[in-house]
């Protein structure tokens, strides 16, 4: 039988198995398998040769029930609205799972950025918030930057919202630069939630992950920062890292900043001196003791997840691993950091910029970086005890904990 790799179908397998176990009314159960409401646009673009290029855009809140609605917005060339409407529902987990007053919901321009120039670039972002402008707001919904999407295009963004209101309105989106209110820590806290999510893996396993290896599919924010604070913080051993055209491998480690300086000149990690080349398939099936899947969903699935040797599989994608392989990874004994814990720090230093937006008064990095840690510190002993009592893997388990109160904030608003 063929595995199902539908996103959205994949995150309504996931709830449906929660529901079952938390035993949720039916009322409860269908409101939570679907978005609240979901916007689709089309966006014309002035070119720069003149003409005009049409592109199709999409805004997904699936539930506001716990606070506004936040998650990122992606330019993607094979963007799906199936894709985002499970972005929004994993969203909406993960601000429950961290335990931050907000909601879900997530983004999507389909359009190949690489191939548009700063001005097209510009006036797509600014066509977008025309489009959608009307269903944002630091009181509604709050995006945030995502795949091919970046501090300058979220600050063309606020500026064009700002237009519209009349006044300025930076908490409308985060992720801006510095310079016009965004947060300090913000760059590299999805990484730096994952790692502190590792570090008290290696508490509760009883590892000591000094010296030991790591692996990091991916190289974009995620997987560079992975690679600097795996270092720095728990003085691991990166041994491979990849990106969309390959991946390189050393046994006796990767240098951050010579891979870094790398990646920048060449535009790709493959081909680093002293390194072997290997696949993106390849580097998920190395013999290290932490794997950082940090690309796209579906990458260990029921065809490969038999093979995966990592003890510690720390998921900063979204949807890297598919409920098939879900279960062999448990059977096999692997301690899985599920994607909506473990990239969740992203999303918090999100709420953090929003909370100091709204006093316009700003924190120094230290305690962006000490708030985030006591947060994701909490979430992972929340997730990890559920998982211990109920006898589930950890995804189930974060699930549990996620859905229970966002079932239970609809509860009490009197929706179900």
């Amino acid at each position: 039988m063929t595995e199902n790799l539908n996103p959205f179908q994949i995150a309504q397998a996931q709830l449906d198995e929660a529901a079952r176990i938390l035993a949720l009314d039916p009322a409860t159960h269908a409101l939570l398998r679907e978005p609240r409401r979901e916007l689709h646009v089309t966006i014309p673009v002035r070119m720069d040769d003149g003409s005009v290029k049409v592109f199709k855009g999409f805004r997904v809140q699936y539930n506001d029930s716990r606070g506004p609605t936040k998650g990122g917005l992606r330019f993607h060339p094979d963007e799906t609205i199936d894709t985002v409407r499970a972005l929004a529902a994993w969203m909406t987990w993960k601000t429950a799972v961290v335990d931050i007053p907000l909601g879900g919901g997530k983004g999507g321009v389909i359009c190949n950025p690489k191939e548009l120039s700063m001005g097209e670039l510009e006036r797509l972002s600014r066509g977008y918030i025309r489009a959608i402008n009307k269903i944002l707001g630091e009181e509604t919904d709050v995006p945030a930057p995502d795949v091919y999407t970046t501090p300058q295009i979220m600050a063309w963004m606020m500026d064009e919202y700002s237009v519209i209101r009349g006044y300025n309105v930076p908490g409308m989106i985060t992720g801006k630069p510095l310079e016009l209110g965004g947060s300090q820590g913000r760059g590299d806290a999805t990484a730096r939630g994952g790692i502190f999510c590792v570090r008290e893996a290696g508490k509760v396993l009883n590892i000591d992950l000094q010296g030991k290896t790591a692996a990091i599919q991916g190289y974009g924010n995620a997987g560079q920062f992975a690679h600097q604070l795996a270092v720095e913080i728990l003085g691991m051993k990166v041994v491979a890292v990849s990106d969309s055209r390959g991946g390189v491998y050393n046994p006796d480690g990767l240098a951050f900043e010579t891979t870094l300086q790398h990646k920048r000149d060449t535009g790709s990690v493959t081909g680093l001196a002293g390194t072997k080349a290997i696949s993106n398939e390849e580097l998920l099936e190395l013999d290290v003791l932490v794997l950082f899947p940090s690309a796209l969903e579906n990458q260990i699935t029921a065809a490969n997840a038999a093979n995966v040797k990592a003890k510690i599989v720390a998921e900063l994608a979204n949807g890297p691993t598919t409920p098939d392989a879900d279960q062999i990874l448990h059977k096999n004994g692997v301690y899985v950091i599920p994607d909506f814990l473990c990239n969740a720090g992203g999303v918090t230093v999100s709420y953090f910029e929003q909370v100091q937006n709204a006093y316009d008064f700003y924190w120094p990095v230290e305690l962006v970086h000490e708030r985030l840690d006591h947060k994701m510190t909490a979430a992972f002993h929340a997730v990890h005890d559920m998982a211990q009592r109920k006898n589930v893997h950890n995804r189930l388990a974060a699930y549990l904990v996620s859905v229970s109160r966002v079932a239970e904030a609809m509860k009490l608003r009197g929706w179900v």
